[in-house]
């Protein structure tokens, strides 16, 4: 059951390096940051299509990720 728990997380934490890497940035230099600030004051919109997919994907893989840990630790 160890040896499962240790594939799976080896496949869960490859894909949860590949989904933060295909996130862009929130920040493009220093107009971004002002721009940033403001849109997060004025602008209350979600995040739509790809960029909302890929914080969800973040999340789901970030929870497995966390659960196998705990899953190999015990096993092994």
């Amino acid at each position: 059951m160890g040896a499962v728990a240790s594939v799976l997380l080896v496949i869960v934490s490859l894909l949860l390096i590949a989904v933060v890497l295909l996130q862009s940035g929130k920040s493009a230099g220093l107009s971004g940051a002002i721009s940033g600030g403001a849109e997060q004051l004025v602008g209350k919109q979600k995040a739509r299509g790809l960029e909302a997919v890929l914080n969800k994907a973040t999340v789901v893989l970030g929870v497995l990720f966390f659960l196998l840990t705990l899953a190999v630790a015990f096993f092994v």
